[in-house]
């Protein structure tokens, strides 16, 4: 693919040349140094791993956000293998832990479709306040890194100022935007950009969609109307419907998040804020409550700093290869 930018960029905005496991590293940072300190402490405290040191664990993942399910099913597997003594010290209990927390994440990382004719949709949901119009933005540069052309849909109309945020974005990534005035119908401003998203020949339609309506039905509605909307003008699309979650709300964000997979046919995570939180774990709880791949990971304010997120890259950088 061509790894080049069309337009130009603000020179603070250009991507760095740093790998995806080290961009990671850095975002999990507060949440690698919890475990690995629960970690040494369980070691230094037991000759063996025992029931003892891997209930110890147990809490340490929960604390980190993997959620109580799915650090229960971590932990019966490391049990299983503690009592067949096949986990003889720290290095390997560690070992271990990253083989189950990867296979968790690897269990659920379906690829996206592949579009056969553009353009491609892709639609943004979730609440508001966890950063769908910053990603639909970030989301924007990264494709036109890919060497994509691209076209972003304000179908947020509905919050103050998110229209206007949108087209800063727009700006700063040299892609055009289509919108209507504030308090307009969603599935109109939707309507305009896929015919000029056919008749440019776009390949990639970024909608940025409200996160509140006066009701969840309302707001359920409404994306629902959108799919339908879309699917009049290509029939299989929205081709991918991200969830956009904030990684500081954690397992708060849980049952938020369930409705909308049951209700806007959710194909994948989009978790931002990854770097502002000690809770990094709420990744793979995502992943193993939802049944969903996490797509991308948001780890900074700037442009480039959304990364695709990469299990093995996540997991060596939260358990510190």
């Amino acid at each position: 693919m061509i790894q080049t930018l069309f337009g130009s960029l603000k020179e603070a905005e250009e991507p760095k040349k740093r790998g995806i496991f080290e961009r990671m590293r850095e975002a999990v940072t507060r949440t690698r140094e919890n475990l690995s300190q629960s970690l040494e402490e369980i070691v230094a405290l037991t000759i063996e791993i025992d029931d003892k040191a891997l209930d110890e664990l147990e809490m340490s993942l929960i604390a980190a956000d993997l959620g109580v399910v799915t650090a229960q099913e971590i932990l019966s597997a490391l049990r299983e293998r503690a009592l067949n003594h096949k986990i003889r010290d720290g290095a390997e209990l560690k070992q271990m832990l990253r083989v189950e927390i990867k296979a968790i994440l690897d269990a659920y990382a379906t690829p996206p479709r592949v579009v056969e004719q553009a353009p491609e949709v892709i639609l943004l949901v979730g609440v508001n306040g966890t950063g769908k119009t910053t990603t639909s933005g970030k989301l924007a540069a990264w494709y036109r890194r890919m060497g994509k052309t691209v076209l972003l849909c304000a179908a947020d109309t509905f919050r103050a100022a998110a229209i206007e945020q949108l087209e800063i974005w727009g700006q700063r990534t040299g892609v055009e935007i289509i919108k209507t005035k504030q308090g307009g119908d969603p599935s109109a401003v939707l309507f305009d950009a896929l015919n000029a998203a056919k008749a440019r020949s776009i390949d990639v339609l970024l909608v940025d969609t409200a996160g509140r309506l006066h009701t969840k039905n309302d707001l359920m509605k409404e994306l629902d109307k959108m799919r339908r909307t879309t699917q009049r003008f290509i029939p299989d699309a929205p081709h991918e419907v991200l969830l956009v979650m904030d990684a500081t709300t954690g397992q708060n964000g849980m049952q938020q998040a369930k409705l909308f997979t049951e209700s806007a046919g959710v194909t994948g995570i989009v978790l931002t804020k990854l770097d502002g939180t000690a809770k990094g774990g709420v990744a793979v709880a995502i992943a193993r409550e939802l049944q969903l791949p996490v797509r991308f990971v948001g780890v900074g304010e700037k442009l480039d700093d959304l990364l695709p997120f990469d299990s093995a890259a996540f997991t060596d950088s939260l358990l510190g290869a």
